[in-house]
């Protein structure tokens, strides 16, 4: 490129030189009158370029003006000036020898300049220009680079482009008629210039306008990055409110299930064999148009309950009544009210009174006749006493069926299904698989397995529970069982067969007679209903091996789950979790098993029973209650209805160790008697009503000095912590769906005195509960305390730190918790941790680290538990086994290096509601 100094300079001498010649002119046109005409012209000339010559100065350092094509012009400039110097001082005598040199010079300047201005300077500034258009079009390509990606700066750039494309034609135009007419392309130019000057102001308002629009999609893609990690905390809070929603939602579906409120299709056994044609020929009766009433029957133990689940699961059978399908236990003694009020808890999620069983029935018909699709009810075992409560539920709705299973046969209904017993085939594989010996290879003879196969007579219970008691059983054991049975029924013809046949599966060897005490225990509970694992417990560990602990009780009842005699439903089980925490987990008998059980139970007259089974309905107590006699029973079991009035008989039973009621009534009043038995070692209290009872009258147990272990479900004791009930002796104190939350909040005595050695406390799904009580963190001794499913337990007290013997705290599902106190650093002696499931804790305490003895952390889907651990962490040298979630598993990577003995597990997100199945 060119010098610009050097030609901004030759701009500057141009201008000066102008500016001498024309001041000079201009000072001696008027007083030398010898070159008046010449000085003229030349005056005139230098006036009418003046304009021009300011505009070469003043551009002459922006624009290439060449030198070669001014230089000549300056010196002459500079002549002419001392020109027009010496013509001011000729004297008048010299005139004329000089006048006409003088003359012609002045006329040929005067020439000079006039052709430079008209051609030379015209030309010039035409090239000048485009060198100016020239250099707008490289800074508007400029301005157009800088504007991509801003869309509307780049709409004005190319408005812009567009304008000095219009203005380069325009010039272009303008020089080609430069070589035919000075004058319009001095008049061009001049709109050239203006245009330029117009197109760099535009370029200017470009430039800023880039300037804005750089500076607006910065904050732009500023706003956007906020904007996109606000979306993105949305989409993460709006996860953890549907994981949340889900967890309640399944928090809430399993509480109904939990408690019997649930009308939903049980799920199916994990094998089931020889129901494909039954289930056929089942579905083809049932969809017949004139079928309202179907009656399953067989006898018990054939699989009518398995056969009616099945329905209940076929997906034609779904599709059809699109999700309209209710199952309803009946059962032996069924309460009509509590049946509908399920009903409608399920269907219409509403918790309500009725007056009466009419205007119960009278309210479902509503409920039903609102749903205005097909409706399937099925009624499962249905007893023949109660062969009156099926009108009650026929209704005259459109597409309403109902099915029915009962041992009986009722002939006034037209429609009946007969389940028939397996073949022999099937039979074998059922046989095969409780036995456990689907491949068939081992030492026992084919021929051994057909006779007890035919000993079954194809009836699924007992083939499930004969195989259930050989499974493991050496080869003498087989023999000896097929000695026995060889010469047995192949058909049965009554209950009391089948459960001949299944009291052969009780004869246990010396070593295993404590299962038949075990098993005759279950027959305490009423019939279809889930058997809380952890009474079980309770009950067999006082009262059949009171020097051991839970451990062996446990055992013993998976031994009874592994010979098929009852089920344990393992409702959630963490991987690998080895605490023996069984509140959650429950257990499941078919009828005929618990029939079994009360019968063996029943052999011996009523004052030699070691085991007490009662049931009383209305107020009609048994006739033997109404004469004074001293009962030894060890276990005494006693189950009333809804009309019971607490109308107490006093009886005499002071050898009683565990008392177990059975209520279903609002209101209850422990009977008189208990505060005689003086053994009395637990006491289980369980209200299958819809709403909880009131119980009364607690303060009887006060004289027990025994009593042990307490567990209530779904009763109010307002009196629990207002009345001094001294029970010195208690180690144990279980409540389940219990309204506490008043009773605890208005303690006025000292509880801690009432139960000085009490070591555990269980607190599930006690819904009132909203703060921990301060006083319950003064049980000193206290080594287990479990509150979980308590979704509206907001905090845990301070005090909570006292509690310095603690080894086990569980706070699992308590969705409300937001936060563990500090003070949780004083526990020492913890070993198991465990909040799980509460979605709102949001960090760990600080010093968690200081818990030197903790073993086990269960942490699974704490929704909200995003941070880093606390580094004190790394302090917990003792723990062994972490039980969380993918995400929370995530958290534990950075300190994986500080622990050379830790398993953390990822637990698996499983439901399992198998509890709810009956065989």
């Amino acid at each position: 490129m060119p010098d610009l100094a050097a030609e901004g300079a030759v701009g500057a001498a141009f201008g000066v030189g102008f500016g001498n010649l024309h001041d000079a002119v201009k000072h001696v046109v008027g007083r030398i009158i010898m070159f008046k005409s010449e000085l003229k012209r030349l005056e005139s000339t230098l006036d009418g370029v003046a304009a021009k010559v300011r505009e070469i100065k003043e551009l002459s350092q922006a624009l290439n003006f060449p030198e070669e094509e001014t230089k000549s012009l300056i010196e002459q400039m500079k002549k002419g000036t001392e020109l027009v110097d010496k013509c001011s001082k000729i004297k008048l005598w010299n005139y004329c020898f000089k006048a006409y040199s003088y003359s012609s010079k002045l006329s040929k300047l005067n020439e000079d300049i006039e052709k430079f201005c008209q051609v030379n300077l015209i030309v010039q500034n035409t090239r000048n220009g485009l060198e100016a258009l020239s250099l707008v079009i490289q800074n508007t390509e400029i301005g157009l680079e800088t504007l991509t990606g801003v869309n509307q700066n780049t709409r004005v750039g190319l408005d812009t482009l567009a304008e000095v494309n219009h203005n380069t034609r325009i010039g272009l135009e303008t020089l080609a008629e430069v070589n035919h007419n000075t004058r319009i392309g001095l008049e061009a130019l001049t709109e050239l210039n203006q245009n330029t000057t117009i197109g760099l102001e535009t370029l200017a308002d470009v430039n800023y306008n880039t300037r804005i629009g750089l500076e607006t999609l910065a904050e732009v893609n500023h706003n956007k990055r906020i904007g996109w990690k606000t979306l993105t905390e949305v989409n993460e809070n709006k996860r953890t409110l549907d994981l949340v929603l889900k967890h309640v939602e399944s928090q809430n579906s399993d509480m109904k299930k939990k408690y019997g409120f649930s009308c939903a299709v049980p799920k199916l056994r994990d094998y089931i064999v020889g129901f494909d044609l039954h289930l056929k020929e089942l579905k083809r009766e049932l969809l017949k148009e004139e079928v309202s009433v179907l009656i399953v029957t067989a006898l018990g133990g054939c699989g009518k309950t398995t056969l009616v689940k099945m329905l209940g699961w076929d997906e034609e059978i779904i599709g059809k009544y699109m999700g309209n399908i209710f199952f309803v236990n009946v059962s032996k003694t069924p309460n009509l009210k509590v049946i509908v009020q399920n009903l409608f808890s399920y269907i219409g999620d509403e918790y309500l009174e009725f007056q009466s069983d009419e205007d119960a029935i009278n309210q479902l018909e509503q409920l039903l006749n609102q749903i205005g699709q097909p409706i399937l009810l099925i009624l499962d075992d249905v007893w023949p006493e109660s062969e009156s409560l099926i009108d009650k539920f026929k209704f005259n709705i459109p597409n309403y069926k109902i099915v029915v299973t009962s041992r009986k046969a009722f002939s006034r209904f037209k429609f009946t299904f007969k389940l028939n017993p397996l073949d022999q085939e099937d039979a074998m594989r059922l046989f095969c698989h409780s036995a456990s010996m689907q491949d068939r290879s081992s030492y026992i003879l084919e021929e051994d397995m057909e006779k007890i196969v035919r000993y079954c007579g194809g009836l699924p219970i007992a083939l499930e529970v004969i195989g259930g008691s050989l499974c493991g059983q050496p080869v003498e054991v087989w023999q000896s069982e097929v000695m026995g049975w060889s010469e047995g029924h192949s058909i049965f013809d009554s209950d009391n067969e089948v459960l001949a046949c299944l009291q052969k599966c009780l004869d246990f060897s010396a070593d295993k007679i404590i299962l038949k005490e075990y098993f005759m225990d279950l027959g305490s509970f009423p019939e279809d209903q889930s058997i809380p694992a952890t009474a079980l417990i309770d009950i067999w560990t006082e009262l059949h091996e009171p020097s051991k602990n839970d451990v062996h009780a446990i055992a013993n009842l998976h031994e009874l789950n592994s010979r098929n005699l009852a089920s344990l439903v393992m409702k959630r089980k963490d991987a690998e979790e080895v605490s023996y925490y069984y509140n959650e987990e429950f257990v499941t008998q078919h009828d005929l098993l618990r029939e079994l059980a009360i019968q063996l139970s029943s052999q011996k007259p009523i004052i030699e029973r070691t085991r007490l089974i009662v049931d009383i309905r209305e107020n009609n107590l048994p006739d033997w209650w109404m004469k004074p006699q001293h009962i030894n029973a060890r276990l005494l079991s006693i189950s009333t209805d809804g009309e019971f009035s607490s109308s107490w008989c006093n009886i005499q039973a002071p050898e009683v160790e565990a008392l177990i009621l059975n209520l279903r009534t609002r209101n209850y009043t422990l009977p008189e008697f208990v505060k005689i038995m003086d053994k009395l070692k637990v006491i289980i209290v369980t209200n299958y009503d819809f709403f909880p009872a009131e119980l009364s009258n607690f303060q009887l147990l006060s004289s027990l000095h025994h009593l042990k272990r307490i567990r209530l479900e779904k009763v109010s004791i307002s009196s629990l912590c207002n009345t001094l009930v001294q029970l010195r002796s208690l180690k144990k104190l279980s409540l389940f769906m219990c309204n506490i939350g008043q009773t605890f909040g208005n303690s006025t005595i000292q509880v801690s005195d009432s139960f000085p050695i009490l070591m555990e406390i269980n607190i599930d799904y006690c819904n009132d509960l909203v703060e921990l009580p301060a006083w319950l963190c003064e049980f000193l001794h206290l080594k287990k305390l479990n509150i979980t499913n308590c979704h509206k337990l907001s905090e845990l007290p301070e005090e909570i730190g006292k509690l310095v013997n603690l080894e086990v705290l569980r706070l699992r599902s308590c969705t409300e918790l937001s936060e563990l106190p500090e003070s949780i650093r004083s526990l020492h002696k913890l070993r198991i941790l465990d909040i799980s499931d509460c979605i709102s804790i949001i960090k760990l305490p600080q010093h968690i680290g200081e818990l030197h003895k903790l073993k086990e952390l269960h942490m699974k889907e704490c929704l909200r538990l995003r941070k880093q651990l606390p580094s004190s962490i790394t302090e917990l040298k003792e723990l062994r086994l972490v039980v969380c979630d993918e995400e929370r598993a995530k958290l534990w990577e950075p300190f994986e290096e500080f622990f050379s003995n830790l398993k953390v597990i990822v637990a698996k997100k499983d439901i399992n509601l198998k509890w709810l199945t009956k065989s």
